[in-house]
């Protein structure tokens, strides 16, 4: 049998034009949205212009995308993003080999575009995905709610913290420079890559949201989270939807995923950073990926299969280590999936797996020159010793050799996280559904990696311990707790209607849920005991079950009660989202680092692209956000630890000045620019005979005379 047959592609027929108003129908989409475009502009860059801009311009880099995609088959959003991450990514890869701007890469994607729309206007689509139409409707009012929470996370983004300046240089670097290289778009000036920005993909995409918005990054990296968030949502049910072909359960996975990724953790959750690329790994791609992945596993087309493997490189590119991470359960839901139904859906499994994988490889070929470079994957005994003691909070450390992740911390989202791992044996009662494949097989593989102290030291060995923390986050939780409520809703609406709202009470009372690295376990740790070891028992319960009946014809199966379960979960979820909403404001008010709007408008303004500025690490990180210049040093947590870009070097060197100050190290590390604050050594250096180019009070700037 042919596993990649595709009828609808057997019968070719003429290319024929389509009659005059469905031609005009199907211009109508992209006009609409190229208009928009050129209307935002006309508005200010502030409130709800800025909304409208950014709106607009994630819509036109959608767009190509969207079209490439409609080529295909594929009409759903996962494509469409899919598509839109992949043809930014094969732009970025041209303005690379061509060592020129940004504009490359937009001429691309829009070439790209319009080829696809001249195609789909003259050729018939070959087989892909469709939503049934009550599908489709769902979806869109899925689609405004989203808009409506979005709204709402514009409203709780604070102050620029942690990671936000690494990506905003990125971001402005890519917007900004010309003849680009890989090597540009860094912190240091010859420095080395980070193994997991490599490919500064989303970085890319944000920056032609930028350049078509005719706003600053800034405003990008403040607030696109919000332009993101419908989408968030629609991936989400439609991954829903593709797993368990239930609008109902398609909704409770959606309300499940919101519970414990927006509201339990309050300020909108990670939500108000779904522009940074390791939230659009987690809430956008790997969602769209395991979507694809079913639709393939359900019917295998080439189509889907592109779409798939497009999926795969750019979560791959975008954040590598989630790629790996979700290749973890997928592959145990083709085992699982084999044991409990006797072989079926076995070749399909096995080719859908190897369409993932086989991207994801080649990326990580390409990486790992770069990963070999990179001091904490191998760490010697005395760096192994200040990690396990950096991380304790969240380990079971026996040795240096034996340790692992703390059970209590598997359920750190709170209430929702409980009940799903409470319910994930259940799956047992619905061993031949595909859902509960991926449920026993995903949450054995990873609670066994993470829970077992002869292994997790290797897995950590291969990704780094930081990483390797982060794998529990691919547990399909919101997947077991939809299922789990459709079971018990089969047996006892009442009980799963009842049962969710008094659980949700109390749990979120009792475990409401700790947050932040330092944070206490407060989670119970036995509930991660009884998901892993539930989940074995049932995986030989079902096999054997499966050996027993081989042959049998398979009996019925009743419907699930998705609308019933949808409201369970949403019961389930009320407290946490009441919660939620009372702590919805900024979590970081102010940045007392903060540059003053004089320094950045001086940097921006009198400063020469890529110059080297020499200061303090906590200046140095965020002038690399406001200009496209390189520093000396920034916060070692805050930038690639590698060989080449000697963290430890640059940092002795900072200290150094501030400790003995002169010129001899910033001329030493080649800076053309010295920024001090107001306290520091200023009268030193103007000793040596140096005048202030800028002084605001707080800041003072001196420009570096070649050694």
């Amino acid at each position: 049998m042919n596993w990649l047959a595709n009828p609808a592609v057997d019968v070719r027929r003429p290319a024929v034009l389509p009659a005059s108003t469905n031609l005009l129908w199907r211009l109508v989409g992209p006009a609409a949205v190229v208009a928009l475009l050129g209307l935002s502009r006309l508005l200010p860059h502030t409130g709800l212009g800025l909304w409208v801009r950014l709106a607009a311009s994630t819509l036109v880099v959608l767009l190509p995308g969207f079209l490439v995609a409609r080529c295909l088959g594929q009409r759903s959003a996962a494509a469409t993003l899919a598509a839109s991450v992949t043809l930014v990514g094969a732009g970025l890869a041209l303005t690379f080999a061509l060592g020129a701007s940004l504009d490359v890469t937009l001429a691309f994607l829009f070439a790209a575009g319009a080829v696809a729309l001249v195609w789909s206007l003259t050729r018939r689509a070959p087989e892909g995905v469709s939503l049934p139409g009550e599908v489709r409707f769902s979806r869109g009012l899925v689609a405004l709610a989203g808009v409506g929470l979005g709204v709402g996370i514009w409203f709780v983004q604070g102050a620029f913290t942690g990671d936000v300046f690494f990506h905003l240089g990125r971001i402005r670097k890519l917007e900004t420079l010309h003849a680009l290289s890989l090597h540009d778009v860094g912190e240091f000036r010859h420095g080395g890559l980070h193994p997991g920005y490599a490919f500064p993909m989303w970085h890319a995409w944000l920056a032609l949201v930028s350049r078509l918005a005719g706003v600053a990054p800034t405003s990008v990296a403040a607030h696109e989270a919000s332009m993101l968030v419908p989408l968030a949502l629609v991936l989400v049910f439609e991954m829903g939807w593709a797993i368990f072909r239930s609008i109902g359960l398609a909704v409770a996975v959606l309300l499940g995923q919101l519970a414990f990724k927006v509201f339990a953790a309050g300020h909108g959750g990670v939500y108000r950073y779904l522009w940074e690329p390791g939230s659009v790994a987690t809430q956008l791609l790997v969602p769209a990926a395991v979507a694809f992945f079913f639709y393939f596993v359900r019917k295998p087309t080439w189509s889907t299969g592109v779409m798939l493997a497009a999926t795969s490189a750019s979560l791959a590119l975008v954040h590598p280590t989630y790629a790996l991470f979700l290749a973890i359960p997928l592959a145990a839901f083709v085992i699982a999936r084999a044991l409990l139904t006797w072989g079926r859906d076995y070749r399909t499994g096995v080719l859908a797996f190897a369409v993932f994988e086989l991207p994801m490889a080649l990326a990580f070929l390409w990486l790992e020159p770069v990963v070999q470079q990179t001091i904490p994957v191998s760490p010697n005994p005395a760096q192994l010793a200040q990690n396990l003691h950096h991380y304790r909070h969240d380990l079971v450390v026996h040795s240096l050799a034996r340790y692992s992740l703390a059970p209590g911390r598997i359920d750190r989202n709170g209430a929702v996280t409980i009940v799903a791992l409470l319910l994930v044996p259940l799956a047992l009662l619905a061993r031949r559904r595909r859902w509960a494949a991926l449920v026993l097989g995903g949450t054995v593989a990873v609670l066994a990696i993470e829970l077992w102290p002869l292994v997790f030291p290797h897995f950590a060995n291969v990704v780094s311990l930081s990483q390797a923390r982060r794998l529990t986050g691919f547990i399909p939780f919101a997947v077991a707790l939809a299922g789990g409520a459709a079971i018990v809703a089969r047996f006892s609406r009442t009980l799963a209607l009842v049962g969710a709202l008094a659980c949700g009470i109390w749990l979120q009372i009792a475990f409401a849920g700790n947050f932040g690295l330092k944070a206490p376990r407060t989670e119970p740790a036995i509930v991660a005991w009884i998901a892993l070891y539930g989940a074995i028992a049932a995986l030989i319960a079902g096999a054997f079950l499966a050996w027993r009946r081989y042959g049998e014809p398979a009996p019925p199966e009743s419907r699930p009660r998705g609308g019933t379960a949808a409201l369970a979960v949403c019961l389930l979820a009320l407290p946490v989202a009441v919660h939620g909403f009372s702590q919805w404001t900024p979590q970081a008010k102010r940045d007392r680092h903060a540059l003053t709007p004089g320094l950045i408008h001086f940097l921006q303004h009198d400063v020469t692209p890529r110059s080297v500025i020499f200061s303090d690490l906590a200046t140095s990180y965020r002038a690399t956000a406001y200009a496209p210049v390189y520093v000396v040093a920034v916060p070692p947590t805050h930038a690639a630890n590698t060989r080449p870009n000697e963290l430890a070097k640059r940092r002795r060197a900072v200290l150094w000045f501030f400790a003995h100050p002169s010129l001899e190290k910033p001329q030493a590390w080649g800076a053309q620019w010295l920024i001090l604050p107001r306290h520091g050594p200023v009268q030193a250096i103007e000793r040596d005979g140096l005048l202030p180019r800028y002084d605001d009070g707080r800041y003072v700037v001196f420009r570096v005379p070649p050694s």
